[in-house]
């Protein structure tokens, strides 16, 4: 047996992790830094430079392996993450928001594909369909940092972005796995890819009720114990594997599945979080970096440089145009739908996976995965910038009248009103301190409290 692998992995986990850290010093998602990782131990860069003759981290059947299940968990992972209660309280505002965030971006991508690819065939048509499909992805871990920085998480904004995103990347899924059933047209009837996906989800559906009681039997009877979470990457793998094998449609669409199912038990959060752990530790990681380590600087030609540039410019123009107008349609302001637009804009994770699966079935050359990671890297980058422009121009500081009043200004987020003369303010703050300090060495000695803290079992 060659150990090489164990080598691969050694410096494929150290070179995510240090990038990673660095990015997150910087400001930006560790994903960034995973996949520059990747370039940076690859063939990209070190071919060139000694002829092929030494490369820290090769192409190998075995990361590719551990790259696809990365995939499915990480799908597994944000179909846990997905709140079916706030996709309820959205309502049509944030649907719509979502459905333009999804339709103007696919548009531009195949309007910038067409030249590229030509119409000549289906297959050249799904092509240039399959490049606005990546578009569609939204990747909101940056905005919601940023406006929770700003204090802006819980305001209009940050509840439809949050609530949009979501539903753009239900949407997005469905719609990759339309595409990618029809990568085939002289063997698949277009009306045979829609009812396989339809079938699908109605007997993955249909299962997962019965799953979701089972769970919930499981949960109540053994509380916090890793046979729930680990009966739940069952249920992800048989989804994944179902809805290839017997759909023919994409297997990160069946984990995604599984993870929106399993989505709404009391135990969802411990599921999730092993899952994390797992997800995050070694899966993930090979994931980002492989797709550094397959891309290739070898092959780019001018025709490939300006497919990039409009590329990037057409997957952040869209976002803003298709989901700012949305926002305004639904009587926001002309800055809140700007800002809406943008806050919709970055791209991470997701964009990539749709990617990597467009590769996998022919739908894709490799060489096309840079402008993906070039999306990524440069969306990552300015989204918060531009947000926190945006929002620093309508921020302001509070009028303080003669009187002791203090109200806030009419575009802030919260409204203070303090009744108070300043003999006794003094007062007020020591006494709310002495009851602060009481409640908590209460609390702090309260036996039953302690006794109800959940104390994970590892059967």
């Amino acid at each position: 047996m060659d150990y090489r692998f164990l080598l691969d992995l050694a410096i494929i986990l150290l070179a995510t992790k240090l990038l990673g850290l660095l990015m997150k010093k910087l400001g930006l998602p560790q994903v960034v830094g995973a996949l520059i990782a990747g370039i940076l131990i690859g063939p990209a860069i070190w071919s060139p430079l000694t002829g092929g003759r030494f490369v820290p981290v090769g192409e190998s059947q075995f990361l590719t392996f551990l790259a696809e299940l990365g995939v499915i968990m990480l799908m597994f992972g944000a179909g846990l993450e997905t709140d079916l209660k706030e996709l309820k309280r959205s309502g049509l505002k944030a649907s719509f928001v979502a459905l333009l965030g999804v339709v103007v971006p696919l548009v531009l991508g195949f309007g910038i594909a067409v030249p590229f690819f030509g119409l000549g065939d289906t297959h050249n048509v799904l092509k240039c369909v399959f490049i606005g499909v990546i578009i569609t992805a939204t990747s909101v871990s940056i905005t919601v940092e940023t406006l929770r920085e700003l204090g802006k998480l819980k305001g209009r904004v940050g509840t439809v972005v949050l609530s949009a995103a979501i539903i753009d990347d239900v949407i997005g899924i469905i719609v990759l796995t339309f595409v990618i059933g029809m990568k085939n047209p002289g063997q698949t009837k277009p009306y045979m890819v829609l009812v396989k996906t339809a079938l699908f989800f109605i007997i993955g559906i249909g299962v997962g009720v019965g799953l979701n009681y089972l769970f919930r039997w499981l949960e109540k009877k053994y509380p916090h114990r890793r046979r729930v979470p680990i009966f739940g990457l069952v249920v992800c793998f048989i989804y994944a594997f179902c809805a290839e094998h017997f759909f023919g449609i994409a297997d990160i669409t069946g984990a995604y599945l599984a993870g929106i199912l399993l989505s709404n038990t009391k135990e969802t959060d411990y599921i999730e979080r092993k899952v994390d752990v797992n997800t995050y530790m070694i899966f993930a990681p090979v994931f980002f970096a492989n797709i550094g380590i397959k891309t290739s600087f070898s092959d780019f030609e001018p025709q490939i440089l300006l497919f990039c540039a409009l590329f990037v410019l057409a997957g952040m123009a869209g976002k803003i145009l298709g989901c700012g107008f949305a926002a305004k349609a639904c009587r926001y302001t002309w800055r809140e739908s700007f800002q809406v637009g943008v806050g919709m804009m970055a791209r991470g994770e997701v964009a990539l996976i749709v990617a990597q699966k467009g590769i996998a079935a022919g739908l894709l050359d490799e060489i096309y995965v840079a402008p993906v990671i070039m999306l990524v890297i440069v969306s990552s980058l300015v989204t918060p910038i531009v947000l926190k422009f945006m929002f620093k121009k309508e921020s302001g500081l509070p009028l303080v009248p003669p009187d002791g009043n203090i109200t806030a200004i009419e575009n802030a987020d919260y409204s203070v009103a303090l009744q108070s003369s300043a003999d006794g303010a003094a007062n007020n703050e020591n006494a709310a301190t002495e009851a602060a300090a009481t409640e908590l060495l209460d609390s702090a000695f309260d036996s039953a409290s302690i006794a109800d803290l959940p104390i994970e079992k590892t059967e």
